[in-house]
């Protein structure tokens, strides 16, 4: 993209927190992002906001009564044409006035518009992590094909990627993924039965929605970015290493072959990751605050616990399987977020669905998109099904 020229976004999840980060960081700089498409799932109260504050070519919601809901909440005189199901998402993927997807829409729902948008030409500005989890051979294939970049919005993967460039591949040694390590790291395993949705959402250091938060809680969520980090960097499994690092302030680092490390630090605000991915290689002037070092003093690491945090151990063991293994994995812990989120099962279960899951799946190794959508189905009902019965 040459120096100052104007990006055109359809920003797919626009109500969620990287969304409203994404919007945040386009208003900011008004003269650089114009954007040109929104999606949402049923939040229609803030999508209309954004819909009269950013006035896009296209809003996309889940259902034609909340496209119907939508459009009575907008004033007379926006422009704006409303679709909805997976038609309007497509349609907002590829809308031809945009040049860049925020992808960040929320699990597996985020797979089929991000593709279609590769398929399309777009450039993508990766979040939905989901994407590569299922499907990330596939992914990663097509956007070369179409000589699309997907630049990454994770503050972990924006921190790798910021950390290798310039460097040559061949130097990397490996991988050093940071986690915070979520609400219970100095919980007791003995006391791991009792955690309420509630606890479970209250991270101590991001502002996240309610599945990333719980993901990040049972640390599944740094399990699917080990496997998003193998498909993104081109790097094994057991090149990825996990350190817990409660501070969130080292967002992640890159160990060379002559024993050096580079780390990518920073306040824990997603706009920093968010404004990277949209405006590489330039750096857009956030105003945001450098991290007062004097004051933290000291910055702790550890290494995680697999014991009290199966759902990591879990995750490294279907990078190790391959095929459609990531897929289940991921299908069988949104089905269990899920009924943990609605009290159907308890926090030390949501391991035991994926477990089940994974044990009973027939790997297929080299699917295409309709075995992924396939393994995905059957990996939420053979969930599905545990829940009803041991839950």
């Amino acid at each position: 993209m040459r120096h100052g020229a104007m990006r055109c976004l359809s920003i797919l999840g626009a109500t969620g927190s990287i969304g409203k980060n994404t919007l945040r960081v386009a208003a900011q700089f008004s003269d650089r992002f114009s954007v040109k498409a929104l999606t949402a799932k049923n939040n229609i109260v803030e999508l209309a906001e954004q819909i009269v504050g950013f006035q896009p070519d296209i809003a996309a919601v889940y259902g034609k009564i909340e496209a119907e809901n939508l459009k009575k909440r907008l004033p007379a005189g926006i422009k704006t044409e409303i679709v909805y199901g997976p038609d309007g998402y497509h349609a907002a993927a590829v809308h031809p006035s945009a040049d860049t997807v925020v992808s960040a829409m929320v699990g597996a729902a985020g797979l089929t518009p991000t593709l279609a948008a590769i398929d399309a030409g777009k450039h993508i500005a990766l979040a939905n992590k989901e994407t590569l989890v299922m499907a990330g051979d596939l992914v990663m294939t097509k956007a070369k094909a179409q000589g699309v970049s997907i630049l990454p919005v994770d503050s972990e993967h924006s921190a790798i990627f910021q950390c290798l460039a310039g460097n040559r591949a061949r130097d990397l040694h490996k991988i050093l993924l940071t986690a915070s390590g979520g609400p219970f790291r100095n919980r007791l395993l003995s006391d791991f039965s009792a955690i309420t949705p509630e606890e479970a959402l209250a991270h101590p250091t991001w502002a996240m929605g309610k599945k990333i938060s719980i993901d990040s809680a049972t640390m599944m969520n740094k399990g699917l970015e080990v496997i998003e980090a193998m498909h993104l960097f081109g790097v094994a499994h057991h090149r990825i290493e996990v350190v817990i690092h409660p501070q969130s302030i080292v967002h992640s680092m890159v160990a060379f072959c002559d024993g050096s490390v580079m780390a990518q630090l920073g306040v824990p605000d997603m706009r920093t990751a968010i404004a990277c991915a949209l405006s590489w290689p330039e750096r857009l002037p956030l105003n945001l605050p450098v991290p007062d070092f004097a004051a933290i003093g000291a910055l702790a690491f550890e290494r995680p616990d697999m014991e009290k945090f199966p759902c990591l151990k879990l995750a490294y063991r279907a990078c190790e399987t391959g095929g459609t293994m990531p897929c289940v994995l991921n299908g069988a812990n949104e089905a269990a977020v899920d009924a943990f989120l609605d009290n159907r099962i308890s926090f030390v279960q949501i391991p035991e669905v994926i477990e089940y899951t994974i044990n009973n799946h027939d790997v297929i190794k080299d699917p295409d998109i309709f075995a992924i959508m396939k393994a995905d189905q059957w990996a939420r009902q053979t969930a599905g099904d545990w829940i009803i019965h041991q839950g």
